[in-house]
């Protein structure tokens, strides 16, 4: 009987069918990439479900306000009823159409970027990967993508719901809808972390979720003006004195800032709770298969 080949030959303790050699070890690198990447889906995910929940309402006060404004509209209400009769009557031009399409680029990119300076944070400073931070770097990013997408959202909307024929949209109009933007940022993403310590601690509902919608409502009061005098500027350009402007302001100021504070409730209230807590949700399973 011939030897076995060394190919063939086992050593003498080892059980038939067992693998001699050392075991391959996962690659840590890789480990981590897979979990960076999992926790940029999560952040992607996230900020588009919060979008497609708040987008459609959104879209019909945006549109109900510039309007009224121009007069287009008798009142923001009979804008409302008709877009919400598109909605309901025939929801693919809603949702297929470019005003919609403006405002989920828009708040989209915002979210998006929100969770992505989150992220970093946390994984440049190694902290817990749920974290939420509210510091200079956030207010930056977070307004810089909200004000380039806005303007764009702004500048189509004027054009498309403001009267006459579309012109371009004078610098004073972007001025002030930067300045409002950048308001509107800070009290959406800054201030609510700094804000939850002082909320009442017992009424049912999360600290941070009660400051996320009092702190962008509340600021809508301030900026409201300055929409309307950027929306005043396009549509009448230097035909208007300083004071029909502040008469014309006046007149709509209170309307139009409920219809905003309706607006940026699910826009920064809502869309900032419901973006934050799936992004939560989605990091925890993260995290629990990190751990396994």
């Amino acid at each position: 009987m011939s030897a076995p080949s060394p190919a063939t030959a086992m050593p003498p303790d080892t059980p038939s069918g067992v693998m001699v050699g050392r075991a391959k070890e996962a690659d840590p690198d890789l480990e981590e990439s897979s979990f960076v990447a999992e926790r940029i889906l999560s952040d992607i995910l996230s900020a588009g479900t919060a979008t497609m929940l708040v987008s459609p309402v959104i879209c019909l006060i945006d549109r109900s306000i510039i309007e009224n404004a121009s007069g287009r509209s008798s009142s923001l209400l009979s804008s409302a009823a008709t877009s919400l009769k598109t909605l309901f009557k025939t929801p693919h031009r809603f949702f297929f159409s470019k005003p919609f399409a403006l405002i989920y680029m828009t708040y989209f990119g915002t979210y998006l970027t929100a969770n992505s300076i989150d992220t970093a944070s946390s994984l440049r400073n190694g902290t817990d990967l749920k974290a939420v931070t509210a510091g200079t770097e956030k207010f930056v990013a977070t307004s810089s993508m909200n004000m380039g997408l806005g303007l764009v959202k702004d500048r189509n909307f004027a054009r498309m719901f403001g009267t006459g024929s579309p012109r371009p949209v004078p610098l004073p109009t972007f001025i002030l809808f930067s300045t409002r933007d950048a308001m509107t940022i800070f009290s959406s993403f800054n201030v609510p972390p700094l804000l939850a310590p002082y909320m009442p601690q017992s009424t049912g509902v999360r600290p941070e979720s009660f400051a996320q919608f009092l702190a962008p409502a509340a600021c809508q009061i301030l900026s409201t003006p300055l929409h309307l005098t950027g929306l005043d500027i396009y549509n009448r350009q230097s035909k208007a004195t300083i004071k029909s402007r502040w008469e014309a302001v006046k007149k709509n100021w209170a309307p139009s800032a409920i219809a905003r504070m309706c607006r940026i409730i699910p826009a920064f209230g809502f869309g900032g709770v419901a973006n934050a807590g799936i992004r939560r949700l989605l990091l925890e399973k993260v995290e629990k298969r990190s751990l396994q």
